[in-house]
């Protein structure tokens, strides 16, 4: 596991785990108990996971590189986890606000980053 949190303000991932969504990755993964787990398309580019027994969320997938980023909240992390960056901080609310700084990036500039890298939108 990489020893950050990714960070995302998002409309809908603020509709998906009520305020934003903090994830981590790695460069690998293995996912046990696969006949409990919904998995959803929840845009044109990616899908969204939870556990159907106790409801928990689980990951986001980036569809177009098949990379998993799991909610940190499902984890013990240990002391020391920074923020990686922070995306979509045009949608964030104003009612909270995370002190730690860190890179951020607008909606508009997260796209641009993904188009330059040959990722398309619909």
């Amino acid at each position: 596991m990489h020893p950050e949190v990714d960070i995302c303000h998002c409309a809908m991932c603020q509709r998906w785990g009520g305020a934003f969504y903090a994830g981590v990755k790695g460069d690998a993964c293995e996912i046990a108990g696969e006949a409990a787990i919904t998995v959803y398309r929840s845009s044109e580019w990616a899908e969204r996971a939870f556990c159907g027994t106790c409801g928990s969320n689980l990951w986001y997938r980036f569809l177009p590189t098949g990379s998993r980023s799991f909610l940190a909240g499902l984890f013990d992390l240990p002391p020391g986890f920074g923020i990686e960056r922070q995306i979509f901080v045009d949608e964030k609310p104003d009612w909270y606000d995370i002190l730690q700084q860190s890179p951020m990036l607008t909606g508009p500039e997260c796209v641009a980053e993904a188009e330059a890298a040959g990722f398309t939108f619909g």
